[in-house]
Parts: C-alpha cells; sequence; structure tokens
C-alpha cells in the first residue's frame, strides 16, 4: 500500500515542475486534499522534496494556486516540520503568503503554518530572525479587514515568537505593542483579547518595551483590564497580571514606582480577586506583583 502511495505522490510532485499552470493547479490541489485526508502521505511528500515546489506557488498571481499551496504546508508542517524549516525559501515564501495574499485563507494559513513550526524551541531564533514574517504578522493584527481567524493565529504566531526572548525587542521596533494595544481596545472579542494580552504579556519582558508602554499608556490600559467593573474574562487577567509583573521585573525600581504611583484600590481589589480564585500559576504571580508592588489586599 505505501508503495502505490508514494508513486502517487511521486507522479504529482513531477508536475509540480510542468510549464502548464493548469497541470501545476491540479497536482497541488491533489497534494491538500491528500495531506489534509491522509496523514501516512504527509511525510512521503515532504521526502519527495515537493516542500519547496508548493512553496514556490505562493508566489502566483493565481488565487487557486495561492490557496492550495497554504492549505498544503500547513497539512505538511502537522508531521514535516524539519522539512519546512529546512527547504530552501520556504519562510520566504511564508512571509510572501502573510504580507501579499491573494485571499484571506492563504494569509491565515501562512500564519497557522508559521505558529505550528513554532512548537519546536530550536526554531524560534530562526523565525525570528526573518524580520519579514514578525512584520507580515504584526500587518495582520493591525489591518481593519483582517478576518478573525487571520488575526488569531497571527497573534498564536508572534506568542511563539515572542517565547524566545531576544525576539522581543525586534518585535517592539516593529511595532507589535501598538498594534496589539489597539486591538485590546477595539476588539471586543474575548478570545483575541486574550491572545493578544499573552502576547503583551511575553513581550513585556524586554527592555525595550517600557517606552512603547509609556507612550501608549500600557499600563493604564492593563489596569483598566484588571478593574472588576470592565469585565475581562479571568485568562486577561492573569495576562494583565503578568504583563505588570514581567515589566516591573524587567524594568527594576523606576518602573516599579511608576507603576505604583498609577494603582488604584480597583486595580489591588483585580488582582486579589486572581489570588483568590485564579489558576495556580495566576495566583503566583498575582502574589509576586502584589508584593513588588507594596500593595495590601
Amino acid at each position: 500500500m505505501d508503495a502505490v502511495k508514494r508513486r502517487a505522490v511521486k507522479t504529482l510532485v513531477g508536475k509540480l515542475t510542468s510549464v502548464s499552470e493548469h497541470t501545476r493547479t491540479e497536482a497541488i490541489c491533489e497534494l491538500r486534499l491528500l495531506s489534509k485526508n491522509d496523514a501516512d502521505t504527509r511525510p512521503l511528500i515532504a521526502d519527495a522534496d515537493a516542500v519547496p515546489l508548493i512553496a514556490e506557488s505562493l508566489y502566483s498571481p493565481a488565487p487557486i494556486l495561492q490557496e492550495n499551496a497554504a492549505a498544503a504546508l500547513l497539512n505538511l508542517s502537522i508531521s514535516s516540520k524539519d522539512h519546512l524549516i529546512s527547504s530552501r525559501g520556504v519562510l520566504d515564501a511564508l512571509s510572501h503568503a502573510l504580507r501579499h495574499p491573494a485571499t484571506p485563507s492563504v494569509a491565515q494559513c501562512a500564519a497557522a503554518t508559521i505558529f505550528s513550526l513554532l512548537s519546536v524551541e530550536s526554531f524560534r531564533p530562526i523565525i525570528g530572525h526573518k524580520r519579514d514574517i514578525i512584520f507580515g504578522l504584526v500587518e495582520i493584527v493591525r489591518g481593519q479587514g483582517s478576518a478573525a481567524r487571520s488575526i488569531k493565529d497571527a497573534l498564536r504566531a508572534l506568542f511563539g515568537v515572542a517565547l524566545y526572548p531576544l525576539n522581543r525587542a525586534q518585535m517592539v521596533e516593529l511595532g507589535a505593542m501598538q498594534a496589539l494595544f489597539s486591538l485590546v481596545v477595539k476588539d471586543g472579542r474575548v478570545g483575541l483579547v486574550e491572545d493578544a494580552t499573552a502576547v503583551i504579556a511575553q513581550v513585556a519582558g524586554c527592555e525595550e518595551s517600557w517606552e512603547v508602554f509609556r507612550k501608549v499608556l500600557g499600563i493604564e490600559m492593563l489596569m483598566d483590564l484588571l478593574d472588576n467593573a470592565t469585565g475581562s474574562s479571568y485568562r486577561t487577567k492573569e495576562n494583565a497580571v503578568a504583563a505588570l509583573l514581567n515589566l516591573v521585573q524587567c524594568g527594576g525600581e523606576e518602573v516599579a514606582r511608576d507603576v505604583r504611583g498609577k494603582l488604584e484600590a480597583r486595580v489591588v481589589e483585580g488582582i486579589d480577586d486572581i489570588v483568590q480564585s485564579g489558576s495556580e500559576k495566576g495566583k503566583t504571580k498575582a502574589l509576586a506583583l502584589l508584593k513588588i508592588l507594596d500593595a495590601s489586599y
């Protein structure tokens, strides 16, 4: 059975180099379906050197080629991450798909593929080194017309990028914080606000973030999220606590003094709420924040 599948895959991959766009399109559509419906074919497709050929189609002006190529790469990323990260030109092609998608689903699949690759710790510095990828993800978050699924996958990918500490300064430089705080203020969808504040909490753990926090009134926004009257979810509130804690721990006494000066009873009550009813990790961080800020509860 494997031999039959291998031959079928080899035939389809051979068609990816055809001069006929129609033939290439048919082959990519077939490979997308195979990689979606039959997990056994994913390593076979990757081993047949299909990845760089599929990635090339992300530069095609034809929406059907872009869509099927992006979806196929996402399917392959489930079990063939090494092939994707090591194949020449794949990250650049994904970056292009993020920034110049023929349709919203192309950007969404590209962001989801990057998120999938970021689950491998050793890939995080490699992807973080690609400024255009970070810029493309930030643009999706910032974009007025971005689809909710695209924003969600972009936020998840940015979280993965931020897990590697040396990526955070570049995220700040490329405007990630402004885009994230803008989303928190303007978007009422709980899941997106939760994901955005999770990224903010990670990026807050770098020295470069403090200046942006001051410019966008980030501390005030996080404190508003902690106010029980705003009705934020527990996950959002725990993220706000984590962000303030990371900011203060990274910025030292100067930042702690600034945060203390803005602290109000309503905010202390919100942090106390996490101490009483949050997750174990949330409780630990909330207690650590109260201790640093010398706030009683």
